[in-house]
């Protein structure tokens, strides 16, 4: 195909021409107002002479067709593959793909769309249409077809954001009427205080069912502690109890439909982060001591917690006959924090306290109860403990971990045990990985005999330093030293006294991360990385449940001391168990609620407006029974306004070609251009010499 134009290229400046015209143009006129003969034979050469400066060009250009570019993006998400409709997508590709291909002057892009991945941010068709077409000129697009279920969830607000001005074509699979019931967490908070109930509002949706109310299970960390029946389409808020500190995963499992598309949807997981308000800490300090405000300090400095402090300034042995009442500052209200209002401490320290008349016998009851229904107690012990009037010798030796022996009074240096090391409060203390420890010397420590729990740090003579134990539901730690203010103090160098203290602390409060014996797995993208700590130093094999209850045995590996881990690669989306005796553990891979599950019923309605927009058309290409589908003929328009009907969807003829040759004939310079120079000074000169003969 060949095309011939006239171009124009001045030899002078645009300016420079129209001076020249103009000024031939008032010598014109002044020779036909004077009559002159010759005038438009002048005339003539002055305007050949404004064309040749001009310098016309004939040019030919030799173009060959190209073909139009018609995008076709096959949604491969999540949804897809419900029921029939990864086959009825595969049926339509290979069709469409063959009609195409038989129009001759259309160039087929397939582009599979939507993939798995796409289910953190839903179906995300509109990026693959762009991606195919990043290559292509605008005018050379005829069109575009998309083929998918119809929930999109980048759909452009106007036709203008496609970038081309063909039409959009759907055809949407799935069948007609269909059902699914799922379950959405509309207010879903991420944190809640431990022992209070949290409010979630949860909402029912059953497309294409009955508005009767349906069962929903609630689980919490994989056990069931409630149900309830909802009305679809109505908001509960329903309270759940956050039960520890830490991730608490909560399930919401609404009881399947009949012959509806999927369960996936039918549960939602919400992972809620337990804090605590505030922790309140009961000390109660002894006999003074050069480290009497070493507990206080470390515990005023943590603005979440509740300090309450009282000491007895009063040493034993000054017995003169003084009411208590008489000596206290305030009011010492025993009866209040050791008996009505002991449950609301979280824990409670005794700081080198010898049993005296302050609290009566009956307390230190109160406090081996409460420790034994949950609570948590640490005693950091003098030389007093070993005494007649020691706290070992009270009610609370029933709890002690270790009964004294003697007093050791020379220098040693405190050590993390072998069982410390794989303990989480001792394991990984700065500087315990040498021997001996960088730490300064201690010069005091109780001797005594381990009766119950972990020894996890040593002293003199290897006598057991620290000790941590449970007893029944509660916890008991003992410092069978008090000197751990020389640390504070920074003696020789000190030691870490903050990490120690305040580990134990936490240990003794049940905070979750520093459980001697558990089981924890944590997700980042499609792995899942499962820890074991245990005391015992092995890597156990671990049972994996994924969403669909397909099981995988794990093995994990020792990474250091007391702590074994394996990092498993899932396919999976959804919520999955690890579990090892009696310890399990869940994590959610991916979003928790997928955005591409949402709402998996098949729709023309959300791209319609669109795709009418641009002079397409939404029709559903599912035919009868199974997986048959019926597609519409694929056909070349002309440019209109709409580019469909019922049994047809069109593209627009583009009429692209490509430049393959340029001819190019200057008609100004060259022979042709002086022959006709010449030709029009002969005319003009003939002219003037017929006046002159006349």
């Amino acid at each position: 195909m060949s095309n011939l134009s006239l171009h124009f290229t001045p030899l002078l400046p645009a300016w420079l021409l129209i001076s020249f015209a103009l000024v031939a143009l008032v010598a014109v006129a002044l020779g036909a107002f004077a009559r002159r003969r010759g005038t438009w034979m002048r005339a003539l050469g002055l305007a050949l002479i404004l064309v040749a400066l001009g310098d016309p060009s004939l040019v030919r250009e030799d173009r060959d067709p190209l073909k139009d570019v018609v995008p076709v993006i096959l949604d491969r998400s999540a949804s897809q593959s419900i029921d029939v409709r990864k086959a009825q997508t595969d049926k339509a590709r290979a069709g469409i793909e063959a009609a195409l291909n038989g129009l001759g002057n259309i160039e087929a892009r397939l582009v599979d769309g939507g993939g798995a991945d796409s289910g953190n941010d839903g179906t995300r068709l509109f990026s693959s249409l762009n991606a195919a077409l990043a290559d292509v000129p605008p005018e050379r697009v005829g069109g575009a077809i998309l083929v998918t279920d119809g929930v999109v969830h980048d759909i452009p607000t106007h036709a203008a954001a496609l970038g081309f001005t063909g039409p959009l074509h759907v055809f949407v699979t799935g069948r007609e009427g269909e059902r699914d019931r799922r379950i959405e967490l509309v207010e879903a908070p991420r944190f809640g205080l431990v022992g209070k109930d949290l409010s979630v509002g949860v909402r029912v949706q059953d497309t294409g069912g009955t508005q009767e109310p349906v069962a929903v299970r609630i689980r919490r960390d994989g056990v069931d502690v409630a149900t309830a029946r909802l009305r679809p389409g109505l908001l509960v808020r329903v309270p759940v109890l956050i039960e520890h500190g830490g991730p608490n995963v909560l399930e919401f499992e609404v009881a399947a439909a009949p012959d509806e598309l999927t369960l996936i949807n039918n549960k939602a997981v919400l992972t809620v982060e337990g804090v605590r308000d505030k922790l309140k800490v009961l000390l109660v300090s002894g006999e003074p001591h050069a480290g009497e405000r070493t507990w206080r300090n470390l515990l005023k400095s943590d603005a979440n917690v509740d300090l309450v402090h009282f000491t007895i300034l009063r040493p034993p042995e000054k017995q003169d006959g003084t009411p208590i009442s008489e000596l206290s500052l305030i009011a010492f209200p025993t009866s209040d924090l050791f008996g009505r209002r002991i449950k609301d401490f979280d824990l409670i320290i005794f700081d080198r306290y010898s049993s005296q008349t302050v609290l009566p016998a009956v307390y230190f009851e109160n406090i081996v109860r409460y420790v034994r229904e949950g609570g948590a107690l640490l005693m950091a012990v003098g030389p007093d403990f070993s005494g007649p009037e020691g706290l070992y010798y009270s009610p609370l030796g029933k709890i002690s971990p270790a009964r004294p022996l003697s007093i050791l009074e020379k220098p040693f240096r405190a050590q993390v045990s072998d069982e410390g090391r794989k303990h989480p409060v001792t394991r990984g203390l700065p500087g315990a990985e040498q021997s001996p420890p960088p730490w300064s010397e201690w010069y005091r420590q109780v001797g005594a005999e381990r009766l119950r729990g972990s020894a996890v740090m040593n002293g003199a003579d290897n006598q057991p330093l620290l000790l941590l134990s449970r007893e029944g539901k509660g916890r008991v730690g003992l410092m069978l030293s008090d000197q751990i203010w020389l640390w504070a103090r920074g003696y020789q160098g000190g030691g870490p006294h903050l990490d120690l203290m305040r580990r134990m602390a936490h240990w003794l409060m049940k905070e979750p991360e520093l459980e001697e014996e558990a089981l924890r797995a944590t997700a980042r993208g499609r792995e899942i990385t499962i820890e074991r700590q245990s005391l015992n130093g092995d890597a156990p094999l671990v049972a994996l449940t994924g969403p669909a209850g397909k099981l995988q045995q794990v093995q994990l590996q020792t990474a250091e001391a007391g702590l074994s881990r394996a990092t498993v690669a899932v396919e999976d989306f959804g919520l999955y168990r690890a579990s090892q005796g009696d310890l399990s553990a869940l994590v959610n891979v991916g979003p928790e609620n997928p955005r591409e599950f949402q709402d998996v019923v098949s729709t023309m309605e959300k791209l319609r407006a669109l795709a009418e927009s641009t002079g397409g058309t939404v029709r559903r290409i599912s035919a009868g029974a199974g997986d048959a589908i019926d597609l519409p003929r694929l056909v070349s328009m002309r440019e209109a306004n709409v580019y469909g009907g019922a049994d047809y969807a069109g593209f627009r003829r583009t009429n692209a070609s490509v430049v393959t040759g340029i001819g190019v004939a200057p008609l100004a310079l060259g022979f042709f251009g002086l022959l006709l120079l010449l030709g029009s000074v002969i005319a003009g000169w003939l002219a003037e010499g017929r006046r002159r003969r006349a």
